[in-house]
């Protein structure tokens, strides 16, 4: 399996970065080709020390690596892509990585 995981740093309006996400923003993510699984983060997002300056956490998952970058290089990853301007302008870091269950 691979994973996608997104770090959204925390916006200036949470209300507007919310209504874009969930309403504009996860459907053109959820038509990725190769996507299995799409989960986010509920409530805030903790460091062990305290505050983590992240927003929202994004998880989706592929099979595969090939099949994770195969799917962003799609069209339809480009649109999720070319979508963060929109309302992510506070950050946001990108992370690609295989996984393993243990």
């Amino acid at each position: 399996m691979a994973k996608l995981i997104v770090l959204y740093k925390q916006p200036q309006d949470e209300a507007a970065f919310m209504r874009h996400y969930f309403d504009v923003h996860a459907p053109l993510a959820k038509r990725i080709p190769g996507l299995r699984s799409y989960e986010v983060s509920e409530g805030g997002v903790a460091a062990p020390g305290g505050a983590s300056g992240v927003f929202l956490v994004a998880m989706l998952e592929f099979d595969s690596m090939a099949a994770l970058q195969e799917g962003m290089g799609s069209s339809q990853g480009q649109a999720a892509v070319n979508d963060l301007p929109n309302f992510a302008g506070a950050g946001v870091d990108i992370l690609m990585c295989d996984t393993r269950k243990l």
